[in-house]
């Protein structure tokens, strides 16, 4: 069940996308898991909402998330140009490395899949050395074709949180699949597992400041060029929006 109020959303390319802050968001998702809610989270950047506009089965998969926040510069950008503008950006990889610094603090369990077997083993370690009090129900790597072994898992453990890295469409599919398995968290998270231990490294704080994260990824990583290309046309859409309204 969809628990974003219509009011409360802006509406970018049919996705509805959470108006809130950081901190607001962040108060939510204490209490939903605190009340033992089921909740399930897509941040989406435009990667995924053209995606979505390609893929009617996910658009209607992530339709039916409880909340849909605005993971990257591109979704408030877009909402600026269609003069619906949200409050800020929330992104993936800050909330991740918030729920576990507060899952520490209250003794939360978390639960992680995604990345590849070195990264996860990795993950294991980095949360275990700097989140001492946060119970790590399991963790698997991203490679699996059944998952029904890591479900069962879910269930048997019942974790506060499950983190899904999977990278999308597969873990909001997954997700999507599965979050009857544990009344908890579930959101997918993309490269945060990448990112928390070290194998990735984030963009200097100058570069988020000017949000320009999406082009440092690019200059690391050159292969990722042709990924950009789904901004043009995630900018021309917008303008389609724009000008739909307005007639």
């Amino acid at each position: 069940m969809n628990n974003q109020s219509t009011a409360n959303t802006v509406d970018i390319l049919g996705i509805h996308f959470l108006n809130t802050t950081e901190k607001a968001f962040q108060n939510i998702l204490h209490k939903r898991i605190n009340d033992g809610t089921n909740t399930f989270v897509v941040t989406a950047n435009p990667e995924i909402v053209m995606y979505a506009k390609s893929d009617p089965s996910y658009e209607k998969l992530i339709q039916t998330a409880d909340y849909i926040i605005p993971d990257g510069i591109g979704i408030i950008i877009g909402a600026k140009m269609l003069k619906t503008p949200l409050h800020e950006r929330v992104t993936g990889y800050d909330l991740f490395v918030h729920l576990l610094e507060w899952g520490n603090a209250h003794q939360k369990s978390a639960y992680f899949v995604g990345a590849q077997p070195a990264v996860i083993r990795k993950l294991r370690k980095v949360v275990e050395k700097d989140y001492p009090f946060l119970t790590i129900a399991s963790t698997h790597d991203g490679y699996f074709g059944d998952d029904r072994n890591i479900v069962h898992d879910i269930n048997r453990t019942k974790p506060d949180m499950v983190f899904v890295a999977t990278g999308y469409p597969k873990q909001e599919e997954f997700i999507d699949k599965n979050r009857s398995a544990s009344d908890g968290l579930w959101i997918g998270i993309g490269g945060s597992f990448d990112v928390l231990t070290g194998t990735v490294k984030r963009a200097p704080k100058a570069w988020q400041r000017m949000h320009l994260e999406w082009l440092y990824r690019v200059v690391k990583e050159p292969s990722r060029i042709g990924r950009l290309m789904v901004l043009p046309k995630y900018l021309w859409q917008i303008i389609k929006q724009k000008f739909s309204k307005k007639n």
